[in-house]
């Protein structure tokens, strides 16, 4: 999952006619990064390819209605990146050429954690900070240009059409029938699959749900050179559990800040300016508290709350339908505070893909198992990585994971080691960032030098107090 020398997007897809077989015909159902992604996918195997959402779909980057969070900042990372420029070529230069600013991770973001700020330590690794509706527009731009593909908005689906164990289209709220070979269901994490597989005879996949109580407080402001010195970024992270609230500051196009500020377990978040300013004073770091004192603010404040981590199991049911499958946050929404959601989604995306070639593009219940087995590894190490995280509050309640306190002093080891070491920093950017995979954290000598560096760390704290 983390390092694929072969891509799709480099194979040169044969014309429509050759791909067609008896399933030839696919229906996306919601028109966000998942289900875009998706359907990039399909308009390699499939002839037709109609994408469903019940939103007016804006023709600017601007936030919608079907995307809650779409006003709050948004961190696409480096293997999200790298998976939609294989999907698209050339992704990345049309989110630079829009306004994103591209930054190295360890020169361009300033990241305090546990007392520190981060040295300007060069990582090899670049982000591309832009606004989450510039990525769907473009996204969605990309995706209207295919052949064979069609985006309808304003279309509400309530229902799936089938018999026999098989899904066979969807149901339109004016009572519409499309029909399908394969249905993919991108509805994010309000999805109705399972009152929609319930009304066909199967089960509901049971859910792992984490309570973490998140909220945060977003504005956005005017930018301008000198707003943030030396910096092109700024994240301050709380050290758990005396400390709960987070700060950030994100460059996007239209020469804007997205700054926001919350955390977990949040029972009221800042909802007006006077205490969005407090909140930030109060952070242990003053960069983001800096950015919003020097630049013009440009809106109000936007709240938005996230009240758990959910995963629902479908990699554990006995019987899945032929001719369907969900993507992204209808089968896993994480805490949006690490960034991983729009990742994890084009990732599964990029894995259907695989699982329906391997099944030479048939669309029957087992593929959709190898799927769900295909998806539940992208999503294993970055579920992992999130609830782990929020089990470092007491507060926090729902599946621990094993071993979750071991892991979450060792994950502060190296959090101590990658500020002082380029080496360490390197690497832990590359895991953070979902390119290689976490077992290097676990090698005994990246362990022992680990350790070593970490108590140099806070040798060097104690002498400086």
């Amino acid at each position: 999952m983390w390092f694929l020398p072969f891509h799709l997007s480099q194979q040169t897809p044969p014309p429509h006619g050759l791909l067609a077989t008896v399933e030839d015909r696919a229906v996306v159902i919601g028109a966000g990064i998942a289900g875009l992604a998706a359907a990039r996918v399909l308009s390699r195997r499939f002839s037709s390819v109609t994408v469903l959402d019940r939103d007016t779909l804006p023709d600017q980057a601007e936030p919608r209605r079907g995307v809650p969070q779409g006003a709050h900042p948004h961190i696409l990372l480096i293997s999200g990146l790298n998976e939609l420029n294989e999907l698209f070529p050339g992704f990345e230069a049309e989110l630079i050429a829009a306004g994103g600013s591209k930054f190295d991770t360890g020169l361009g973001l300033a990241t305090f954690r546990y007392g520190r700020r981060s040295r300007r330590i060069p990582t090899g690794l670049s982000l591309v900070s832009v606004s989450r509706p510039l990525i769907e527009t473009i996204v969605r731009k990309r995706v209207a240009r295919l052949p064979g593909v069609a985006i309808r908005d304003e279309i509400a689906v309530s229902g799936l059409a089938g018999s026999k164990g098989v899904v066979t289209g969807v149901v339109l709220d004016t009572g519409e029938t499309i029909s399908a070979d394969l249905v993919v269901d991108g509805t994010g994490r309000g999805a109705r699959s399972d009152r929609w597989l319930a009304a066909l005879g199967f089960p509901a996949p049971d859910q792992a749900e984490v309570k973490i109580g998140v909220a945060y407080s977003t504005r956005v402001y005017r930018r301008r050179p000198g707003d943030m010195i030396d910096w092109q970024a700024a994240f301050t992270v709380p050290e758990p559990p005396a400390q709960k609230i987070a700060g950030m500051a994100l460059p996007v196009e239209g020469n804007r800040w997205l700054v926001s500020i919350g955390g977990w377990h949040v029972a009221e978040p800042p909802d007006d300016p006077e205490q969005l300013d407090r909140y930030a004073k109060a952070l242990p770091d003053t960069l983001v508290g800096d950015v919003m004192s020097r630049a013009e603010p440009l809106s109000e404040v936007a709240v938005a709350r996230f009240p758990s981590s959910r995963r629902r199991l479908f990699e554990k049911l006995d019987r899945l339908p032929a001719g369907y499958v969900a993507v992204g946050d209808a089968i896993c929404s994480f805490n949006p505070i690490y960034g991983q959601g729009m990742t994890c989604a084009v990732q599964q995306a990029g894995a259907l893909g695989r699982v329906l070639d391997r099944h030479e593009r048939r669309s029957d219940a087992s593929m959709a198992r190898d799927f769900y087995a295909a998806a539940a590894t992208v999503i294993s190490t970055p579920w992992q990585f999130a609830v782990g995280g929020d089990f470092n509050y007491p507060e926090t309640t729902g599946p621990r994971p094993r071993g979750v306190r071991l892991r979450n002093w060792y994950a502060r080891q190296i959090s101590y080691a990658a500020q002082i070491d380029i080496g360490t920093s390197r690497i832990f950017n590359a895991v953070q960032q979902l390119l290689i995979p976490p077992g290097v954290l676990f090698r005994p000598v990246f362990v022992v030098r680990t350790l070593l560096l970490a108590r140099k760390r806070r040798r060097e704290d104690t002498a400086a107090r």
